[in-house]
């Protein structure tokens, strides 16, 4: 079982990380973004009301119930001093993202979570919540039903959950009020922000650029940083030069690099990642212990008493593998190859990937999450 999981992983590893070819290129589009061309979050709290009886415990939840109170006078609603006993109100936080260049008026997805002990927001209705942004203003109102992708279910002494019934979405919820300029087109320069800062793929982007317009306008400031210079007169306005340049094919550049999960076993390793003549050999150490007690009893009538008598059997068994020779600068294929022949699993694996690097004979960065 161990070695099929190691050969399977070790396929799975070659499709992904290899893809058959080394030199698969990429649209810049995929590779690196407009500065000032970004989303920005938004988050409220609002009240969700119309639940059946699992919202917040107003005795339990002071910041429930002050701001179904202030809801109330502000509806002309004098509820001071009363007690409230309704089990249908929920405190919620509601988050967003507002799109770049969204304009007043369009409508936004909003995401409603519950603050409270409120045990289900099913079948509620937020109620007018203003989302705000990182500088305190209004940019986006919400309100509407919500749908739950969770449930839950309770009787007398059972109770079943699936999902979070205390998360939930509304789709195209939030109205947004406020827009923030960002006057691209009147730009003279643009930069794009690589989303995996590499020396070389910022030249190559560079390069493909001045290419494709003739002309050296971009120029690699920094490993995630490519300036580019608009033409005065350009064929058309700076969206229709961008939407070209975006289209345009790199091959980016990787830094050798094995990441390693232990929590889960996963191994992802880049394509680029050379070993050095290294020899590996792994051995498994099992120590089995076996109880068989028997019992002892008296003769009948006779004085004595029923014991039980402990019989432990200890055996110890090593499982040694012999020493496979990985040669130097052999392809991640070779590698991952070479490590299945020894029959591990990815544990073993992970614990030998880290030994090979203690020795100083694999040429990656080893990433423990």
């Amino acid at each position: 079982m161990t070695r099929t999981f190691a050969a399977a992983l070790g396929a799975a590893l070659i499709l992904l990380c290899t893809g058959g070819n080394a030199g698969a290129t990429s649209r810049i589009k995929d590779l690196a973004n407009v500065e000032g061309v970004r989303q920005n979050q938004l988050i409220g709290y609002g009240l969700v009301v119309g639940l059946n009886g699992t919202g917040d415990t107003l005795n339990n939840i002071p910041f429930t119930k002050q701001s179904l109170q202030a809801m109330l006078e502000r509806l002309g609603v004098n509820i001071r001093g009363a007690t409230i006993r309704t089990g249908n109100v929920a405190a919620v936080m509601v988050t967003s993202n507002l799109p770049p260049f969204g304009t007043q008026g369009t409508r936004i997805d909003v995401t409603v979570s519950a603050l409270g002990d409120a045990k289900s927001l099913q079948g509620g209705t937020l109620l007018v919540t203003p989302l705000l942004g990182a500088d305190g203003n209004v940019y986006a109102v919400a309100q509407g039903s919500l749908a739950i992708g969770g449930f839950q279910a309770e009787g007398d002494a059972a109770k079943i959950t699936r999902g979070v019934p205390t998360v939930g979405r509304i789709s195209n919820g939030a109205i947004i009020e406020r827009e923030i300029e960002f006057a691209l087109n009147k730009l003279n320069q643009v930069r794009l922000a690589l989303r995996n800062a590499d020396f070389t793929t910022a030249k190559r982007i560079a390069a493909a650029v001045n290419d494709y317009i003739g002309a050296p306008i971009a120029e690699p400031l920094d490993p995630s940083t490519v300036e580019i210079t608009l033409p005065k007169k350009p064929a058309g306005n700076v969206v229709s030069l961008l939407t070209e340049i975006e289209q345009l094919q790199v091959d980016p550049d990787l830094a050798a690099k094995v990441v390693i999960d232990e929590r889960s076993g996963i191994i992802v390793m880049g394509r680029d990642v050379r070993v050095s003549t290294v020899a590996v050999a792994q051995g498994n150490l099992t120590v089995t212990i076996s109880e068989t007690p028997e019992v002892s009893q008296p003769q009948p009538f006779a004085r004595g008493q029923t014991v039980v008598a402990p019989r432990s059997r200890v055996g110890v068994t090593e499982d040694g593998k012999k020493l496979a020779v990985v040669r130097e600068g052999v392809s991640l294929q070779q590698l991952v190859d070479g490590l299945n022949a020894l029959g591990i699993g990815p544990r073993d694996l992970i614990a030998i990937l880290q030994a090979i690097k203690a020795a100083g004979a694999i040429q990656a960065d080893i990433e423990v999450m």
